[in-house]
């Protein structure tokens, strides 16, 4: 490893150990450094043969570490001064729209002014137009004026119109109102008439039944009575003498056909009463009354039932009216449940892409990060390889230095940095020097005659 010393530079001494120099120094046979051709040079200003004496304080070492946080503040600094100058510019190319802006509108300004000056000559000309065109407006707005009052007349009479129908609307509401209420009243009295003519027909049922009944009875009985007449038998005397006496003999007969006529009319009363207060004809009359009965519950329960399916049909036609609202309103349901569901299918197949996107992202960030952490280790293993041997080369170097001197050469304006280690004894010196891979300069205590030690600084 090959160092240079140029004029002007500081060259300064590590800390004295126990039994340390603070001196530049040559001694033994003459004071200097080994190069990188191991060749022994000379220090300039040190004479060969003797001790030089060197000021302390301008050989302590420098403070050159740098601050960890100078790149950030330079990144918001450089970014501050972008943000400026954007600003800046927005700030110039304002002003020139705005000057530009300026200068159309003083042009504009010119030419309106040199308008005025070439028209105020022939506004004279213009004033009969303009009373022309004002007269003509006048007359429209009279005209206007008038139409208004015609139209004013008009909305009135219409608006009478309008009242005089809506009363006539009201009288027809509380007419069809009256209407339905007399419709109601009429209901109840058409039911109850209904129900007097159910009762009246079943009395008439009734009686036609007794008639007929009393008809065959007495049929019957006419047969009996004809019976026993006919099985009368009459015995008359006759007088054979000449001079019969007619009107007597007819008398006779008719005596005795009206006592068989009372005969027979008390014998059709006994047997009419005897069938009358007969018990079968009791029960078969009193069955006969609760069949009538029996019949006028029946047609009344008909006609109950009769306006109990008329209402039933009703609530059926309204029931089915629902039913057929309510399924239109299932199938709009369920037309938008699928709708829905296929949205969310939809959805949930985006979902499910995404979510393999991600997985897919997220494995190949895992591969990459994986072959990141390999490509760590193998340079940490590298690194920690490099370290050994440097360890290794400094122990050995160290090994073959019996004194090391650390100088510090730092050029006027660049960061350079270099340690040279140079040993002064009896009979010769020597010179080592050492950089870490890491960034570190290592430089060594120098004590009595053979001690070490190690300055860092960062590169």
């Amino acid at each position: 490893m090959s160092f240079s010393i140029k004029k002007g530079q500081n060259v300064s001494s590590g800390d004295g150990g126990k039994g340390g120099f603070s001196d530049c120094f040559v001694g033994g046979i003459g004071g200097g450094y080994w190069d990188g051709n191991k060749k022994k040079k000379r220090l300039p200003g040190c004479r060969p043969g003797g001790f030089h004496k060197v000021n302390t304080m301008s050989v302590k070492p420098l403070n050159v570490s740098i601050d960890p946080n100078i790149q950030i503040i330079k990144a918001e600094e450089g970014e501050q001064i972008k943000t400026l100058n954007n600003k800046f510019a927005a700030y110039i190319d304002k002003v020139r729209f705005l000057e530009q802006n300026n200068k159309v509108l003083e042009t504009k300004w010119k030419l309106l002014q040199e308008q005025g000056t070439k028209h105020s000559t022939k506004r004279a000309n213009l004033d009969p137009l303009f009373e022309k065109y004002i007269g003509d407006l006048k007359r429209y707005s009279n005209t206007l004026i008038n139409e208004r009052g015609h139209l004013v007349h008009e909305r009135k009479n219409q608006q009478g119109f309008a009242e005089e129908y809506k009363k006539k609307y009201e009288d027809e509401i509380n007419k069809r109102t009256k209407a339905e209420n007399d419709f109601v009243v009429l209901k109840k009295d058409v039911d109850t008439a209904y129900m007097a003519k159910t009762e009246l027909e079943a009395k008439v049922d009734a009686v036609t039944s007794e008639i007929n009944f009393l008809r065959t009875l007495y049929a019957a009985e006419l047969s009996q009575v004809h019976d026993s007449v006919t099985n009368t038998s009459v015995v008359l005397t006759m007088d054979n003498n000449r001079d019969l006496n007619l009107e007597g003999i007819i008398q006779d007969v008719k005596a005795q056909l009206e006592l068989c006529a009372q005969r027979s009319k008390m014998e059709a009363e006994a047997l009419f009463d005897n069938a009358y207060l007969h018990p079968t004809y009791k029960e078969l009359q009193k069955t006969a009354e609760g069949h009538g009965d029996s019949i006028k519950n029946s047609k009344a329960e008909i006609a109950e039932l009769n306006r109990r399916i008329q209402r039933l049909k009703a609530e059926i036609e309204n029931l089915k009216k629902q039913i057929a609202g309510l399924n239109q309103s299932i199938a709009g349901a369920e037309e938008k449940g699928n709708l829905a569901l296929k949205d969310a299918e939809k959805k949930l197949q985006d979902l499910e892409a995404a979510e393999k996107k991600l997985k897919e992202d997220m494995a190949r960030q895992l591969k990459d990060y994986q072959e990141l952490l390999a490509a760590k280790i193998a340079l940490d293993v590298e690194i920690g390889t490099y370290g050994l041997m440097l360890g290794g080369e400094e122990r050995r170097i160290s090994g073959l230095i019996a004194n090391n001197v650390s100088i510090s050469v730092i050029s006027g304006g660049s960061n350079v940095y270099s340690i040279l280690g140079a040993a002064a004894g009896g009979m010769g010196g020597g010179m080592g020097s050492e950089m870490g891979m890491g960034g570190d300069m290592r430089s060594g205590h120098s004590g009595g005659h053979g001690g070490h030690g190690a300055v860092g600084m960062g590169h």
